[in-house]
C-alpha cells in the first residue's frame, strides 16, 4: 500500500476577521512536501478552491516549487475541477511538472465539493455532470496523443488537429478520477480502467465498501481487470499520544467542518461527534501511531484498498505540531503498514 498526505492550504480565520497570512502559509505547504519526501512517504496532493480560507487554486505551480526541492515523492492534484478547467491546459500544466519532477506527476480530477470555480469562470452549474464527462474525455484524448482533434459542438471549442506540447514523461501520464460518494462516478472510473480516489470524511467508512465493487466489477466488465488502484482519503492527523493527537486536531477541524456546515445546512460538528469520528469504525484517523496503525489496517481489510491519503488541517494548527505529524507517519506508521501488507519500501 502507499501512503501519502493531501492539503488544501487551509487558513485560519482570525478573531477580529480575516484569514492567516497566506505567504507563511505557503511557504509551511513546501516545508511539508519535502518533510514528506524525505521520510519516505509516497505521494502528496495539493487541492484546488478558489476562496479566501484556501490559499491554493493553482496546484500545479505550488507542486512545481515542490519538484525543485523534492527527489521521489510522487506530486498530484486533489483535485483538479476539471468541469471549471480547460483540459488543454491541465495537460500542459501538470506534463510540466512531470519534466521537472523527473516523472512524478498525476492529476486527480474531480468535479469539485466546492463550486465558486463555475461562477468564476463563467460555467454554468447546471452543466455540473456534463462538463466533466466531456473534458475527461478530452483530456484522455490529449494524453493519448500529442495531436487532438476534438468536434464541434458541446462546451469546448473546437480543436481542428492541434498538436498539444509539452509531453510527459510518463506515457500516459496518470489520471485518477477522485469521488465523494457518487456510485456512478466510481463505475465511471471503473470502465474507462482509471484509478479511483474515495474520499470518506464523515460516516462509517463500511457503508462506502460497495463503492469499491463498483469500481472494480465495472473495470472487469470493460476488460480493464485486473482493476485500476483504488485509494482511500481522509482527515487525520498522529500524534505522540492519543490525547495530543485529539486536543491538535479538533479545534481547526471543528472551526472548517462547521464553517461549510454553516454555508450547506449540515448538522455542526460537536466534540462528542469528533471524538466518535476517531474510533476504529469512525470516518478520521486522529490518534497515536498505533492507533493510526490499526486503523488502516482494519479499513485495508474492508476495502483491500491500494493507497491511502491522510488531510491534515494545517490552517489553525501550528506548524511544528503538523511536522511532528508528517515525520510520524513517514518513519512509524507507514513502515508498520508496509510490513503487515508485505509492501516492499520505496
Amino acid at each position: 500500500m502507499e501512503i501519502g498526505l493531501f492539503t488544501f492550504g487551509e487558513l485560519a480565520q482570525l478573531p477580529g476577521g480575516g484569514w492567516s497570512d497566506e505567504r507563511t502559509r505557503m511557504r509551511e505547504l513546501i516545508e511539508e512536501i519535502v518533510l514528506a519526501d524525505q521520510v519516505g512517504l509516497d505521494v502528496f496532493g495539493v487541492g484546488e478552491h478558489h476562496r479566501p480560507d484556501f490559499v491554493v487554486s493553482a496546484p500545479a505551480v505550488v507542486l512545481a516549487a515542490a519538484a525543485e526541492r523534492t527527489s521521489r515523492i510522487r506530486l498530484s492534484s486533489a483535485v483538479t475541477v476539471l468541469s471549471s478547467d480547460d483540459p488543454v491546459r491541465v495537460y500542459q500544466q501538470y506534463a510540466t511538472l512531470d519534466l521537472l519532477s523527473g516523472g512524478r506527476a498525476e492529476i486527480m480530477a474531480g468535479r469539485g465539493s466546492f463550486t465558486e470555480s463555475f461562477p468564476l469562470f463563467g460555467y454554468d452549474l447546471r452543466d455540473y455532470d456534463a462538463l466533466f464527462a466531456e473534458k475527461l474525455e478530452l483530456l484522455l484524448a490529449i494524453r493519448e496523443s500529442d495531436v487532438v482533434s476534438w468536434p464541434v459542438g458541446g462546451h469546448r471549442a473546437a480543436i481542428p488537429g492541434r498538436g498539444v506540447f509539452p509531453r510527459s514523461v510518463q506515457a500516459p501520464l496518470p489520471v485518477w478520477i477522485a469521488i465523494g460518494g457518487t456510485p456512478e462516478s466510481a463505475v465511471r472510473a471503473g470502465t474507462l480502467g482509471l484509478p479511483l480516489v474515495l474520499a470518506i470524511i464523515g460516516g462509517m467508512p463500511e457503508r462506502f465498501a460497495p463503492f469499491a465493487e463498483l469500481f472494480r466489477r465495472a473495470a472487469r466488465a470493460a476488460g480493464n481487470g485486473p482493476a485500476p488502484p483504488f485509494a482511500i482519503a481522509s482527515h487525520g492527523l498522529v500524534a505522540d499520544t492519543s490525547e495530543a493527537a485529539a486536543d491538535a486536531a479538533y479545534p481547526p477541524t471543528m472551526a472548517m467542518m462547521n464553517r461549510i456546515a454553516r454555508e450547506r445546512g449540515f448538522t455542526p460538528m460537536d466534540r462528542a461527534s469528533f471524538d466518535a469520528s476517531r474510533e476504529l469504525r469512525g470516518a478520521t484517523f486522529i490518534g497515536s501511531p498505533q492507533q493510526v496503525i490499526e486503523k488502516i489496517l482494519f479499513q485495508h481489510e474492508v476495502f483491500r484498498h491500494d493507497r491511502f491519503l491522510v488531510q491534515m488541517i494545517g490552517g489553525g494548527m501550528p506548524h511544528a505540531q503538523v511536522m511532528r505529524s508528517i515525520e510520524l507517519l513517514g518513519t512509524v506508521v507507514a513502515p508498520a503498514v508496509r510490513v503487515a501488507l508485505g509492501t516492499p519500501t520505496p
